[in-house]
């Protein structure tokens, strides 16, 4: 969402915010959107936005996790 509003295609993978679906991208990217919605939303969990990957990241506590059962990860087209 941030890179597109900043006219910018350059990310290199998406994060989405559990608590309100916001979609950011990683620190690997220029913008580091998805880290700068925790810091400034406090939302902590967010999930791979990425196709095939089914794990979740917690900002608080630093921690990668997935979870049994959940439904396959979204992902972007």
């Amino acid at each position: 969402e941030d890179c597109l509003a900043a006219g910018k295609h350059n990310w290199v993978h998406l994060r989405v915010c559990q608590t309100c679906g916001h979609v950011g991208c990683c620190d690997n990217s220029p913008g580091r959107h998805a880290t700068g919605h925790f810091r400034s939303g406090g939302h902590p969990i967010i999930r791979s936005y990425e196709p095939g990957e089914d794990w979740y990241w917690c900002y608080r506590d630093d921690f990668a996790f997935e979870l049994a059962g959940a439904p396959p990860a979204p992902s972007h087209p």
